[in-house]
Parts: C-alpha cells; structure tokens; sequence
C-alpha cells in the first residue's frame, strides 16, 4: 500500500448514488447527501473488510456498489498511518470468542459446495412461528442442534457485523430439519424452507 501526501483527511464528503442497473445505461434518479468520513469508512469496510489495500484504493478511486447503489464522491489520498487508525475501530475476528446461544439474532443455510451458496436467512422472530398446535418452534429445533454440538466460530462478517458460527449437518440432521419443518412450520416457513434438503450447514450469526 503506498504512502500519499500528508493532506488533512475530509470531515464530510459529498457523496451521490443511483441504482445500479446491469447492461444499460441507468436512468434512475440521481441523490446527494453529505457523509460524515466515518460513515463512509463504513460502507466501504461491509464491502471490503479490513484490507487497507483494498479501502485505500476505493477512497481514492471514489467509487463503490454496496446493497445494489452504486456511490460515488470525489477521490482522495489516505496515508497508511491515518487509514491504520481509522480502521482500528472496526472489530477483528475472534476465533477465542465462544458461541453463545441467546446472543443469536440469525441464521443462514447453505447448501454443499466451495464456498457454498446460501439458501435462505432465517431471523428468530421468522422461525419461532408455528402451525397451530405444534409442540416446539422450528427455531427450537436449530437452537437444539447447536446444543448438542456447539457450533466453530468461521469468521467475522463485516457485511452484517457480526461473528459467524458454523454447525456441519450429517446427512441425519439435515432429513431431521426437514421432517421438523414439515411438521411444525407455518406454510409461510415451509415454503421459505423448501431446499432445506440440500442445505448440509447452518452458520449462526452473533452481532458485535
């Protein structure tokens, strides 16, 4: 990463964005707003981590996609010194940060493969609806898998700011799901559950 001159970093910076729109020219309104650097530094980090590189470059080039805008500003140099430092509020994965069951605010499934393809994000508030009369949610029937094996911390997602845990299925586990789904989801659920056959992990999400 290379050194730029020694210019004061921008307090605000004018930022415009649109919808970013594949293969054609975009004719979605354009927005003006004024970011605070912090909050640009945000945005920028969800889609890069903590690669100074990889952020450096962005602030200079002025420009990034994030949740389907594309952002714009006037680019500007950062030297390492100052970028270090402002990247030192932004947490490090923790692989000694253990697992705790009530601090889980989703979960994710993914299906096999390198890197897998998620299937479906499922929040507590989604998965603990059930059919009526049944005996236990379906969020009880995940939170019992990581019971019996508690699931190994993967990463920190600098996306969704927060510690990932990941729990391997067998083969069992995952026709067992399928069977709970079956049996105490809402149709709702079920149907947001349909290729849970082909799911074979579960990544819990913890925020930070």
């Amino acid at each position: 990463m290379e050194e730029a001159a020694g210019v004061p970093l921008p307090e605000t910076i004018p930022v415009k964005y649109t919808e970013e729109e594949a293969e054609y020219l975009s004719v979605r309104p354009v927005v003006r707003q004024t970011f605070r650097l912090a909050e640009l530094l945000d945005m920028v980090v969800r889609v890069t981590g903590k690669d100074a590189a990889r952020v450096q470059h962005i602030l200079r080039a002025g420009t990034i996609i994030y949740n389907f805008y594309r952002y714009s500003w006037p680019g500007f140099e950062v030297t390492v010194g100052e970028l270090e430092a402002a990247l030192a509020r932004f947490p490090d994965p923790d692989p000694g940060r253990k697992f705790r069951v009530e601090e889980c605010c989703a979960v994710l499934f993914e299906s096999a493969g390198h890197p897998g393809r998620t299937a479906v994000e499922l929040a507590p508030e989604d998965a603990k609806k059930t059919r009526l009369f049944a005996p236990r949610s379906f969020w009880d029937a995940l939170l019992a898998l990581a019971a019996a094996q508690p699931p190994a911390y993967r990463e920190y997602s600098y996306a969704r700011q927060a510690d990932l845990y990941e729990r391997t299925l067998s083969p069992d586990e995952t026709d067992q799901l399928v069977r709970e789904a079956a049996r105490v989801a809402p149709r709702s659920l079920r149907l947001r559950l349909q290729h849970l056959a082909a799911i074979n992990r579960i990544l819990f999400l913890c925020p930070r």
